[in-house]
């Protein structure tokens, strides 16, 4: 659970089903560390709320009435640039994946997880880390693979060695704190190295920087698993 003196994570659910909007609060609001301060159940519905409470990560699904998924997650980031939107969709098509991520969403979930990753997925997004669906992550590094990628000559000095070890760890979904444990470093170091990358490659998210690695011949596929 969260430390006494810290405030909880604020959390909007957006989907359209109230079953679904009932049962993801349920189990969220379990958790000391977790407040829902709002539900919507459509595209406008939520960008009003979320305008009303500035949260700090909104949950939100894709095919909703009135705007889509994609369209919130824009306005938001737009508007709210603070504010982490985290997808939960059981939509695995590329198409979405995609705008999505080029929309600003910090994670994509697929509605077949449990509650221990919904609820270490909010506290990952909420802490600045990006979220990827196991078999999200393998669709769109895949696909990035077969896009092809620019000279290597270009790219490969431009990360330092310690850098380019943090990225491959992201790459593979490890969260700040695993990569701290496997580098042997501070959490706050490797926070340091990623801040230092997404500058570098001209990115503001972990799942940006890998897709850029990808690109730019920094990562190769074949060692991300």
């Amino acid at each position: 659970m969260t430390e006494p003196d810290t405030a909880p994570i604020r959390v909007v659910i957006v989907d359209d089903h109230a079953l679904v909007r009932e049962g993801t609060k349920e189990l969220l609001t379990k958790h000391d560390d977790i407040d829902v301060v709002g539900t919507a159940a459509d595209g406008l519905e939520a960008l009003e709320l979320i305008t009303n409470v500035v949260p700090d990560v909104a949950l939100v699904d894709i095919a909703m009435p009135g705007l889509s998924g994609i369209e919130v997650t824009e306005r938001v980031k737009a508007d709210h640039p603070e504010v982490a939107v985290l997808i939960l969709t059981v939509h695995d098509e590329m198409g979405y994946v995609r705008a999505l991520i080029n929309a600003g969403a910090a994670g994509y979930l697929l509605k077949d997880i449990g509650e221990a990753e919904l609820v270490g997925s909010v506290r990952a997004v909420h802490a600045g880390e990006s979220v990827l669906h196991p078999a999200i992550r393998r669709i769109v590094f895949e696909s990035l693979a077969t896009d092809g990628h620019e000279a290597e000559q270009e790219w490969d000095d431009v990360l330092t060695d310690r850098e380019l070890d943090v990225l491959k760890a992201a790459a593979r979904g490890r969260s700040n704190k695993q990569i701290a444990g496997d580098l042997d470093v501070s959490p706050r170091t490797v926070q340091a190295h990623l801040a230092h990358t997404f500058e570098k490659l001209g990115v503001a998210s972990r799942t940006e920087a890998v897709i850029q690695g990808l690109r730019k011949g920094l990562l190769d596929l074949d060692e991300l698993g």
